[in-house]
This record gives C-alpha cells, structure tokens and sequence, in this order.
C-alpha cells in the first residue's frame, strides 16, 4: 500500500504541471489585463504608461518566459504578490479565506453521504414503493433546479419572508458581544443556506447512485445465497450489500470534489461569503494573474488530494483488491 501511495503521489507531480501549464495560457490568451484595466480607469494614460505597467508587472516578456519565472517561484511555494491595489502576498489573501471554503466543502460532503446513503438503501430495498417514488421526484427536482435560483428562493423564504435566516455573510454585527455558544449558534444560522444549496445536487445525484449500486449487488449469486442460509435482512444489507455498493460510489465522492469547489464561486456570491470562491470571482474580473494562478495551483492540489483519497479508499474497502 506504501508503494502504492508513493507512485500515486508522484504521478500528481506531471499531471498538476500539466494543469498549470494549461491554464497559464488560457488566462494570458483571455482578452484584457491588469495593464489595460489600469488604463481604462485613467482617459489621460499614454502608451508609454501602458509598456511602463506591463514591465512593472512582467507581463512585457514571452509567454513561456512568464510560465518559466512563475513555475520556480511555485516550486518553492511563493505564490507572489497580488496585482490588486493592496499588493499583499498571494499565499496571505488565500489561506485567510480558504478555511471558510474548506469548512463548508466538507459539511456539503458530510450532509451528502449523512441524507444520500440512507435514501439510496431505503429505495433500492423498497423498489417502486412511496419512498421510492418521491425520491426520484427529489433527484429530478434536483437536477432541475439550478443552485442559483434555488439560493434567491430560499433567500427569499427564510430571510425576507419568515426572517429566520441571515442571508449574507458568516457573522451578525453583534457576534463578537456574543458568548462561545452564541457565536457558535450565529456561524451555524448563516451557514445553514449555503450548505443546503450547495449539497442540494449532490442530495439527489448520490441518492440514485447508491440506489443504482444497492440494486445491481442486492442482485448477485451470493446475496441470494445469504438470504437462503437464514441471515438477517439487516445483516445482509449493510455488512455484505453496502461494502461493495460503496465501491462506485467512493469513486463518484473524489469525482465530486472539484465541482463543490467550483460551485463555491456562485453560492459564496449570493450569500456574500468571504471565501475562495468569491476571491476567485473577483481576481478574475480584475485580472489579478498571480492571485487566479494562486488559487488554481491550490485548488487543483485539493483535486487531485480527493481524487487519491478515493482511490486509496477504493482499495481499503474492498479485501479483494491487492495493490502491489
């Protein structure tokens, strides 16, 4: 299993290069720069001002020269200096508002498998029931509905109507006269929305994938030879169904990853949390190159960490995997 890990880790190396290299190009290749958005802003700007800022910002040299003098900074782990107004390290900007993004990636991915795992066992043992039939109206609503939409009706609901929720931000303008409780109660009655929207997806996804799985393995020759030599439904279910059903579905969480981060760009806008998404969202617009190549790099790595989780989970869960 060590050597296992050991090679998995180091095929990550090649493939996060590839990454970079990749989206290096495309952000240089998209049209306007932190140059020509700096000159926009001032009528009076000569040309010679223009070649001065791209000099100043290094964006005067070839394209692969640029990728060459990032990539070794990288590889050291200096993510350079933002070419926001404020000039703060890149490194500084992300890991303040990273563990914001990380806190509601990983209670998204918890509520999913919390909800999805009992739902998808529920329908596949009770095939074409009630419970059945509602859960898949559930996976087509949540197919359906776009998150977006989804966040401005419950805002609407239970922020404007009922007044239960805080619809924007992580705090109340009174949390810090708060007590420890309180402050904990405050965090969670603004996380509440953006979690929900963001695991609403995933709910429905995961519930017909572990249906889907249940169903096929519930099938097999030696489900039915459990059930002939007196076992118990129970035991049948979850100690020999549920271990091989989890198989793909471990597989579809590493999967998952990339697009809860990807889908944090758009609740952390709605809900105006300070995050990686909204950071993200904002350097772009203001074509803040090293922050955008920042929070790719990183971004990218806690892909690529998922996706080894899985794999590496693939392997514990099943005894009949031998990794050499």
């Amino acid at each position: 299993m060590l050597h296992y890990l050991f090679k998995r880790i180091m095929a990550m190396i090649p493939m996060l290069i590839g990454i970079t290299m990749i989206s290096f190009a495309i952000i240089h290749i998209a049209p306007g720069s932190p140059a020509d958005l700096l000159i926009q802003m001032n009528p009076k700007a000569s040309p010679d001002a223009k070649a001065r800022l791209r000099a100043y910002y290094g964006l005067d040299k070839p394209l692969p020269v640029q990728y060459y003098y990032w990539l070794k900074r990288i590889a050291v782990l200096d993510f350079g200096f933002s070419f926001s107004p404020d000039g703060r390290k890149v490194a500084d900007k992300i890991f303040e508002r990273m563990p914001v993004t990380v806190t509601l990636n990983v209670l998204s991915l918890l509520l999913i498998m919390a909800v999805a795992l009992p739902l998808g066992i529920l329908s596949s043992m009770y095939q074409h029931s009630f419970l059945d039939k509602c859960s898949t109206v559930f996976v087509f609503l949540g197919f359906a509905w776009p998150s977006f939409w989804l966040a401005l009706l419950l805002m609407m609901l239970f922020g404007v109507k009922l007044g239960w929720l805080p619809i924007s931000g992580l705090t109340s303008l009174n949390h810090d006269t708060l007590s420890l409780l309180g402050m904990a109660a405050d965090y969670a009655r603004h996380l509440l929305l953006p979690v929900l929207v963001s695991a609403f997806g995933g709910l429905a996804g995961m519930s017909r994938y572990v249906r889907s799985s249940m169903l096929e393995v519930i099938r097999q020759d030696y489900i039915i030879t459990a059930r002939a030599k007196g076992l118990e439904e129970r035991s049948i279910i979850y100690r020999h169904a549920l271990r091989n059903a989890l198989l793909p579905i471990i597989t579809l969480l590493g999967l998952s990853v990339p697009g809860l981060i990807g889908g944090s760009v758009i609740f952390e806008t709605i809900f105006s949390i300070p995050g990686m998404g909204q950071l993200f969202w904002a350097s772009a617009m203001s074509r803040d190159y090293p922050l955008i190549m920042g929070m790719l790099v990183i971004g990218s790595g806690l892909t690529l960490m998922g996706n080894l989780i899985a794999d590496l989970s693939y392997a514990l869960a099943d005894p009949r995997i031998r990794v050499k």
